[in-house]
């Protein structure tokens, strides 16, 4: 729960005895994982108080230069706080739910970030016409922009976040990590010259000796980063990090680092006003990552001792004194888990994504902090004033497929139930049931935050919320963040950067098998929905029940798959009375059979049974098929997908369409054989091949890029190209055929 400005100072007073503050120094017994339940060290000290009289007001008005989540995030803080609010949108987020969120709201342009988001004339010019008198950049977008900042400053609006000066310095991160040497922050081994040519890079490479980390020189968010093995693979990585560099920050140089084999990420969260204060606000560690980018957070960091928490805060705020720090911002860390050593990273000039967690072991709201630091206030609080309740944790939600290499999906969300907001529960989200998930942004579709006494309860309550987190419509991570909060690793503190990788066999287990209980209550909603409703007026044929005109039992056979190269399983369904089903599952192996089971629908999409004594409620939800499929299979391209929440799984059933229909497609989907299709919609970055050419398996021949990633599509086979159907720049479809290969033979199934 966030406390007001107010309620934290009555809040302060009420449980210290007068004129004394808290001191938290966590004890060194209990560091490793209790590190919040240790005794507090009382000093004695005045407490500190804002004279109202010197409180500079804050905004009336301000625009939110955003989108999604973390604009709502805003907007619910500045409405608290009695602030107007001016959303801006781009063409496809019309009805978004930061638009219905704000006071006002205002189209920018169409949906490409850089033709709306990214476009500081129009997000000025919004701000101007209607009296807005600062602007809050979020995350991403403009947040990281100094020219953007300075150029507010010009226009007579407040940027809420760092000056201009600190943005450039610390968003060169080889000027940064110049600053931070002089400043006795200790940095990773690299390369950080001005040469950019591939040449220097290699050679740099090479003398620090492989593994090595290329990153962009204005990176973040994992972009423009590859991690290298071997000199051979190096020229590749660099083209490919460079190119991804360009779009997402607009240069595309880079710095090359020796790679730490079993790191962690730990980052402290540092807050400056302009009185030249500077605060630490505890740890992060965000070491569990895909892609480069963070799926779980947590607050404090397990495992430290006390001297290295100690120590971490003090180079945090060291750094941000370096640059004049003002406002919210993240000091990075690599942490060595081999040599518990740790070296500045680089320096986040933003709000970061995962700031729910600080609030929540601190019980503040950042944002309240960066609205009050912004009008020229002291911070709220001072070091020894902070602090440190319990524990958090952050999952990001992502539309995406982790069984697919964490692939983003697009698409609308057809069917969204998630855990109640609670005291130790948040939900930040940006998107209702019925939203879109766009092609042109980021993937992230909400952030669930748990919060508890010790890390064992605050993990104990996520994993309990994601089994209550239900998406249809778009693939999810949502499973797999539950494997890994259940996984007797992560249980154990045991964290690092690579903990996907070391971990991978059992975060993803076979999914094979089918329990027949998912068959059968397949069967039995579909058989309950598809019966014809009784209206009031009474009817002979109501009462038949489950027979035929010549009195015979009525029974319905059910086909259904788990996939398209699945075999069918057939349910076999006879109704013994009212609501009751005898019901029998044969599978390849064999059949089940489950007797007098009473089912019945208490909604659209909840299913109450009673199967083996066990009373169920499960939730179903039908997706039928798209009205343009992608040309991958015939059988998902016209079946009925039912999505089941079951025991906290999710799993997905096909109801094939009948054999007429599919026969009447074999012959398209045939003549695709050798076509590579795009996988989802998406902007063709190169094309790397012609009609003619001849291609090896593995080849690269189109990159795509979607959501901000970077997709490599290879042939599957050694063939020859016979046709190129797209072209660099282009937006294509899902299942677009891009190229034709003519395979010298069958790629196996």
């Amino acid at each position: 729960m966030l406390l007001t400005t107010s309620a934290r100072s009555a809040k302060i007073r009420s449980t210290i005895s007068s004129n004394t503050v808290r001191k938290l120094v966590p004890s060194s017994a209990l560091a490793s994982r209790n590190i919040t339940n240790a005794t507090a060290v009382i000093e004695r000290q005045p407490l500190r108080t804002l004279v109202t009289a010197q409180r500079k007001p804050l905004f009336d008005k301000i625009l939110i230069a955003n989108r999604g989540e973390i604009a709502c995030r805003v907007i619910r803080t500045a409405k608290r706080l009695g602030i107007k609010t001016v959303a801006v949108y781009s063409d496809v987020e019309s009805n978004a739910l930061h638009v219905r969120m704000a006071d006002e709201a205002y189209c920018i342009g169409p949906a490409p970030s850089a033709m709306s988001y990214l476009r500081a004339d129009k997000i000025i010019e919004v701000a101007h016409e209607t009296g807005a008198q600062a602007i809050h950049p979020g995350y991403g977008f403009l947040s990281e922009n100094a020219a953007f900042a300075g150029r507010l400053a010009s226009e007579g609006l407040v940027f809420i976040g760092p000056p201009a000066s600190a943005i450039r310095s610390m968003g060169s991160k080889s000027e940064s990590k110049d600053i931070m040497i002089a400043a006795n922050v200790p940095c990773v081994p690299g390369y950080h010259g001005e040469a950019q040519d591939t040449e220097t890079l290699l050679k740099a490479a090479s003398s620090m000796g492989y593994p090595v980390l290329i990153k962009a020189v204005l990176g973040g968010g994992g972009k423009g980063m590859r991690i290298v093995r071997s000199a051979d693979e190096f020229p590749e990585a660099l083209e490919s990090a460079r190119r991804e560099a360009i779009k997402a920050f607009g240069d595309d140089r880079v710095l090359v680092e020796t790679y730490i084999e079993r790191p962690r990420h730990v980052e402290v969260q540092v807050f400056g006003d302009m009185m030249g204060n500077v605060v630490s606000l505890w740890e992060r560690d965000c070491s569990v990552q895909r892609r480069h980018q963070k799926i779980i957070e947590e607050a404090p960091a397990p495992g430290l001792a006390q001297d290295i928490r100690a120590d971490l805060s003090a180079k945090a705020v060291a750094a941000a004194k370096a640059v004049n720090y003002v406002g919210a911002g993240t000091v990075e860390f690599i942490f060595d888990n081999d040599t518990q050593k740790f070296y500045f990273m680089e320096m986040n000039t933003r709000l970061q994504v995962e700031h729910p967690i600080t609030e929540m072991i601190t019980g503040q709201d950042l944002v309240e902090w960066q609205l009050e630091v912004a009008s020229g206030n002291p911070l709220p609080l001072m070091q020894s004033e902070i602090p440190l309740l319990g524990h958090a944790f952050e999952a990001r939600i992502y539309a995406e497929n982790p069984r697919n290499n964490f692939l983003p999906d697009v698409g609308p969300l057809l069917h969204l139930s998630t855990p109640l907001p609670a005291t130790n529960l948040r939900l930040e989200q940006g998107f209702e049931q019925g939203s879109n998930i766009e092609v042109y942004y980021d993937p992230m579709i909400a952030k669930l935050v748990t919060h508890g006494r010790d890390r064992t309860e605050a993990l104990r309550v996520l994993r309990k919320a994601l089994q209550e987190y239900k998406v249809v419509g778009v693939s999810t991570n949502i499973e797999f963040l539950h494997s890994l909060a259940a996984h007797p690793a992560f249980i154990g503190g045991e964290v690092e950067t690579g903990f996907i990788a070391k971990h991978h066999d059992t975060l993803f287990p076979d999914l094979s098998h089918t329990a027949p209980e998912i068959f059968a209550l397949a069967a039995m909603f579909l058989a309950i929905r598809d019966r014809p409703s009784v209206t009031t007026h009474s009817s002979p044929w109501s009462s038949l029940g489950g027979k035929r005109f010549g009195g015979e039992p009525y029974e319905r056979f059910i086909t259904l798959q788990t996939d398209a190269q699945g075999l069918p399983t057939t349910v076999r369904l006879a109704p013994t009375a009212s609501d009751t089903f005898d019901v029998t599952v044969s599978t390849p192996s064999g059949e089940t059979a489950f007797s007098s089971v009473n089912a019945s629908l208490l909604d659209a999409t909840t299913l109450y049974s009673v199967i083996n004594g066990t009373r169920l409620h499960t939730t179903i939800v039908s997706q039928p098929p798209p009205p343009t499929p992608p040309m991958t299979s015939i059988l998902t391209a016209t079946a009925e997908r039912l999505h089941l929440f079951f025991d906290g799984h999710k799993t997905t059933l096909l109801l094939p369409a009948p054999k007429w229909l599919q026969e009447k497609g074999n012959a398209a989907f045939k003549a695709a054989k050798g076509g590579i299709r795009a996988p989802m919609p998406s902007l063709v970055v190169d094309v790397k091949v012609s009609p003619g050419d001849t291609v090896e398996k593995g080849q690269v021949v189109v990159i795509l890029e979607s959501m901000k990633t970077e997709t490599l599509l290879r042939a599957d086979n050694a063939g020859v190209v016979k046709s190129v159907g797209c072209k660099k720049g282009e937006m294509v479809e899902e299942g677009k055929e891009l190229v034709d290969i003519i395979f010298e033979e069958s790629p196996s199934s």
